[in-house]
C-alpha cells in the first residue's frame, strides 16, 4: 500500500477527530516467550503506522501513544489493570500484537459509559495491505450482516468436515454478531482485517439449564497441529476428550485438565472477506469465507463462560482441516446450506 492508501484506509475505518486520544498496543516478548521474524515485522509495522498516525495528528488535532508490554503467552489472556487503565482513557485503541487480547478489549468497548473503540489486530502482517485490508468493505458490511441475520434465524448448525468427522452446535438463546469493518463510533469493536459473523453456541451454564435444558452441541471437532491429527470429543458443548496418540494430543491433554473453563465451545463463526486468504495465519485465514470455532472463553461474543483463554480452529477452504458443509438449521424446520465444498456461498447474501 502506498502511503495515500494507507492514510485513506486509515480515515475510513478508524475516523480519528479532533481532540481524540489514539493508543497503539504492542506486545513485546520476554524470558521463555521467544521473539520471531514476523513478530519483529509486526512491530515494526506497527511503528510505521504509528509515525503516519503522529503525522496525521499534528494536521488533524488528535493525540497518539504507544504503549510496550510484556506479552501474555496466551490468546486472551486477560490484559493487566495498568493496561486496562490506559485503554479506557482512549477514544481509538489499535491492538497490534502477537497474543490476541479482543476479550478485554472488547468488554471495554461494550461497557456502560465507555468513550473507546478498538481495532484488534493479532497476528497481523504487512502483506495483509495486499490482500484482506484492501477489500471492498462496503461489500463486507453487506455480507457481514446478512449472516449475522441468518444466524440469528438459526437454532442450530450441521457441520461436516473433510476428515469425515461432523459436530452439531446448538445456536439457541444466543445473539449473532457481525464484523463489518467500521471501527469509527465510540463503542465500536472489530477485528482487523475485518469480515465475520459470529455467535457463541448455547452453553447451558447457570440458570439456563433449567429454562432451556442441556446444550446440544455435540460430536467431533478435528485438528491438525504439526501434522499431528487431533480429535476433540464434544458433549454437552464441552470438550470431554482428546484423541490422538502423538506429542501434541498429549499437550492438549493436560492444557485442559489445568482448567475446565478452557473445554467450553465459545465461538461460531463464518467469515466473509473475498480477499482474504489462507496463509496459516489466523487472522486473515478467519475471514477468508468459511467456518472457523473456537473454545474457551465466550462472554465477550455474548456467551456465559469465563476462561483464562479463547482459542481458534479455522476450517476454512485450504486449512489442514476444512468443513466441506455447514448446514444451518432454521426455527421453522428450514435449512439453508450456508457452506459448500468448503466455501462461503457468497451469492446468498446479495
Amino acid at each position: 500500500m502506498k502511503l495515500e492508501e494507507r492514510i485513506e484506509m486509515f480515515k475510513d475505518v478508524f475516523a480519528p477527530k479532533t481532540n481524540e486520544k489514539v493508543l497503539f498496543l504492542v506486545d513485546i516478548p520476554h524470558d521463555k516467550i521467544t521473539d520471531t521474524h514476523i513478530w519483529k515485522e509486526r512491530r515494526e509495522m506497527a511503528y510505521e503506522w504509528y509515525h503516519i498516525f503522529k503525522e496525521m495528528g499534528k494536521k488533524e488535532g488528535f493525540n497518539i501513544n504507544l504503549v510496550e508490554f510484556k506479552a501474555t503467552g496466551l490468546q486472551n489472556t486477560p490484559l493487566s489493570n495498568k493496561i486496562k487503565e490506559q485503554v479506557k482513557k482512549s477514544n481509538l485503541v489499535l491492538a497490534m500484537t502477537e497474543y490476541s487480547a479482543t476479550s478485554t478489549l472488547m468488554k471495554i468497548c461494550k461497557a456502560k459509559d465507555s468513550i473507546t473503540r478498538c481495532a484488534s489486530m493479532p497476528g497481523v502482517e504487512k502483506r495483509m495491505e495486499k490482500t484482506a485490508f484492501k477489500a471492498d468493505y462496503k461489500k463486507i458490511q453487506k455480507y457481514s450482516i446478512a449472516l449475522s441475520q441468518m444466524l440469528n434465524k438459526s437454532i442450530g448448525a450441521e457441520v461436516k468436515f473433510s476428515t469425515g468427522d461432523k459436530l452439531y452446535v446448538d445456536l439457541r438463546n444466543r445473539f449473532a454478531g457481525s464484523e463489518t469493518g467500521d471501527c469509527s463510533k465510540t463503542g465500536q469493536f472489530i477485528n482487523f482485517p475485518s469480515g465475520e459473523a459470529f455467535m457463541a453456541p448455547y452453553e447451558a451454564i447457570g440458570d439456563e439449564i433449567e429454562k432451556f435444558g442441556k446444550s446440544k452441541t455435540k460430536g467431533i471437532a478435528p485438528d491438525i497441529q504439526n501434522g499431528e491429527h487431533i480429535k476433540y470429543i464434544v458433549k454437552n458443548n464441552k470438550i470431554s476428550e482428546v484423541i490422538g496418540g502423538g506429542k501434541k494430543a498429549d499437550e492438549m491433554k493436560t492444557f485442559f485438565s489445568k482448567n475446565d473453563t478452557r473445554r467450553n465451545i465459545a465461538e461460531f463463526t463464518i467469515g466473509c472477506n473475498p480477499e482474504a486468504i489462507v496463509t496459516g495465519n489466523i487472522l486473515e485465514d478467519e475471514k477468508a469465507g468459511g467456518l472457523h470455532i473456537a473454545y474457551g472463553t465466550s462472554t465477550f461474543l455474548g456467551g456465559k463462560n469465563q476462561s483464562d483463554m479463547h482459542e481458534d480452529i479455522v476450517y476454512t477452504k485450504g486449512c489442514p482441516v476444512e468443513s466441506t458443509k455447514v448446514i444451518l438449521i432454521n426455527k421453522n424446520g428450514s435449512k439453508i446450506e450456508i457452506i459448500k465444498n468448503a466455501k462461503l456461498r457468497y451469492e446468498l447474501l446479495k
